[in-house]
């Protein structure tokens, strides 16, 4: 069965994804998922991630960093 994004399971493909894919508009587009200031990810918690695979990479990242995660994302860069 193939991993979801949506449930609690470590995902490897979710994780190098924030690692490779980047921004596709706004402030920071082209910077790196993994590279964008938790300010900019509180935002969008508060006015809603965009729909579909971004908003779940963008608010996955909000996790990581607002729980002092992102030594998980180092041996991936």
């Amino acid at each position: 069965m193939k991993d979801n994004v949506y449930n609690n399971e470590p995902n490897s493909e979710l994780l190098l994804e924030l690692v490779k894919m980047k921004m596709p508009f706004g402030k920071y587009k082209d910077t790196v998922l993994c590279n964008i200031p938790v300010s900019y990810l509180e935002w969008f918690k508060k006015k809603g991630f965009p729909k579909g695979k971004l908003g779940v990479l963008l608010e996955t990242m909000y996790e990581i960093k607002i729980n002092g995660l992102e030594n998980l994302l180092a041996p991936l860069k």
